[in-house]
């Protein structure tokens, strides 16, 4: 990983909020974070918690049909107020996103190669020659066999882990600096897992390519990523470096999550799972969104959400495991 002192991404108290039968739902609520060029970041939580709504407002689609406020500072400017029409010269150019199901992502009627060149096309100068050695340059990078001839195949002739490989090629033809991934190994098996996640984090090497992953697995996220951001019910609710967050977690919520990966567990030993259910945004509380489910909720809990604090290690918590420095509470 290789950082400069200014980051490459700023996210401040970005907001998204839908309306749904004459009612505010905030699904994103006041997201803030830095990413440095080259820097892993992995976001952490249950399915609901907000995580890919977040990447979806930083490219600007979640503006199409809900309320997006904040800063998502780019290069000096603010992408949430960017027109769509220069947002389009950015998107797939300068930052780039692999969606969580290929199979619904890529276009089952168009070839790949077809699907590669669209890129092309958008975001770079080159002729129809200089296309189509690229489009096979990009399936060779990404590790499928016999680039030039599979150029011409359909999506359904892949098998899933290819199909995602394809993906990241699309996602790579321009060369961007920031690559958002959504899941990007979900419903594969284990052993195309871990070589989706290794040419990532190769190709962000050697690229020099930022990455946001969004995951809801923690042996994933541990073996991927510099930084953690822990979220829960829209709000980022620890925030810290891989090994302090998952090492030392502050937040109960994490400390969850941890203990529901089975590890060293006795054959027909119960697994432990979270008590309770992520809130419904239509029915957020007024405090901690995980306060319903905390058992060592105080009185303050309840009544007022608590803010992130803290230096490095940041926790948004009244009464965390163990309080980091700058963070007030009893533990």
């Amino acid at each position: 990983m290789t950082q400069s002192n200014s980051p490459l991404l700023s996210v401040k108290n970005l907001s998204t909020s839908f309306h749904v039968g004459g009612q505010k739902l905030r699904a994103v609520d006041e997201v803030s974070f830095d990413l440095a060029a080259g820097e892993v970041l992995g976001i952490v939580g249950e399915s609901g918690s907000g995580k890919s709504i977040t990447l979806r407002s930083i490219m600007g689609l979640a503006r199409r049909y809900g309320e997006v406020t904040g800063e998502v500072m780019w290069q000096g400017e603010n992408l949430v107020t960017k027109p769509e029409a220069q947002m389009r010269k950015i998107r797939g150019k300068d930052i780039a996103m692999i969606f969580q199901e290929p199979m619904s992502s890529l276009n089952p009627l168009l070839t790949v190669g077809v699907q590669i060149k669209e890129n092309l096309v958008a975001h770079t100068e080159l002729d129809k020659k200089a296309r189509h050695l690229r489009a096979i340059e990009l399936l060779e990078l990404v590790g499928i066999p016999d680039a030039s001839r599979r150029l011409n195949d359909y999506p359904h002739q892949f098998s899933g882990g290819m199909r995602q490989r394809v993906m990241i090629a699309i996602a790579l033809a321009s060369s961007p600096k920031l690559l958002l991934a959504d899941e990007p190994t979900t419903a594969l098996d284990v052993t195309i897992q871990n070589q989706i996640l290794k040419l990532i984090l190769d190709l962000s090497q050697e690229l020099g390519m930022s990455v946001i992953l969004v995951t809801h697995d923690l042996g994933v996220a541990a073996q991927t990523c510099d930084r953690l951001a822990v979220m829960y019910g829209g709000k980022l609710v620890e925030k810290g470096s891989t090994r302090d967050v998952l090492r030392n977690p502050l937040h109960r919520y994490t400390m969850g999550l941890l203990q529901s990966v089975p590890e060293n567990v006795e054959p027909r030993t119960p697994l432990f799972s979270l008590p309770g259910t992520p809130p419904s945004l239509m029915n957020l509380p007024k405090g901690c969104a995980f306060a319903p489910r905390c058992a060592h909720a105080v009185d303050a809990c309840a009544a007022t959400k608590p803010p992130l604090e803290g230096t490095q290690h940041q926790v948004a918590c009244f009464n965390p495991t163990q309080a980091p420095v700058g963070v007030g509470g009893q533990s």
